[in-house]
């Protein structure tokens, strides 16, 4: 009985890991079209208290460390930008039970177009970094 309760447990921790790394990739491209939308609010809800977004280059380059400034800078981008439509490419997704990191090409299209190399990492189900990379070179890719 002993042995059953072992491996029906190493499954459930196996399944429930799964379950939360497969999220992780949908979580992010969830991300990626409510910043499009310009949606602030459910583009904040994404984030834990301790986040870190580090903007690479462009006019809001710079680092943000806790939700005021992420909000403030979401603000300016959806003042400025949205709505934007987002074609993500090459989106991959690296998860252990721990937490899972998820990077892709996107291209923001609208009043202009932004091309991002866009990397987010997920702790409990959280954004708790992020990077967001100008990338002009991504114009080969699409």
């Amino acid at each position: 009985m002993k042995y059953y309760s072992i491996v029906l447990s190493a499954l459930l921790t196996t399944a429930c890991a799964t379950t939360a790394m497969a999220s992780a990739s949908n979580d992010a491209t969830d991300h990626i079209n409510n910043i499009a939308a310009g949606k602030v609010t459910s583009v904040m809800q994404d984030y834990a208290n301790n986040a870190v977004f580090q903007w690479i280059g462009g006019p809001l380059d710079g680092v943000y460390s806790n939700h005021k400034s992420i909000k403030e800078v979401w603000s300016k981008f959806a003042k400025g930008n949205a709505p934007l439509t987002a074609k993500i490419d090459q989106i991959t997704e690296s998860s252990n039970p721990k937490g899972s990191t998820v990077s892709a090409n996107v291209v923001f299209n609208g009043k202009k177009t932004i091309k991002v190399r866009y990397i987010l990492t997920y702790r409990g189900g959280k954004l708790v970094n992020e990077i967001w990379q100008i990338d002009p070179k991504l114009a080969a890719a699409y």
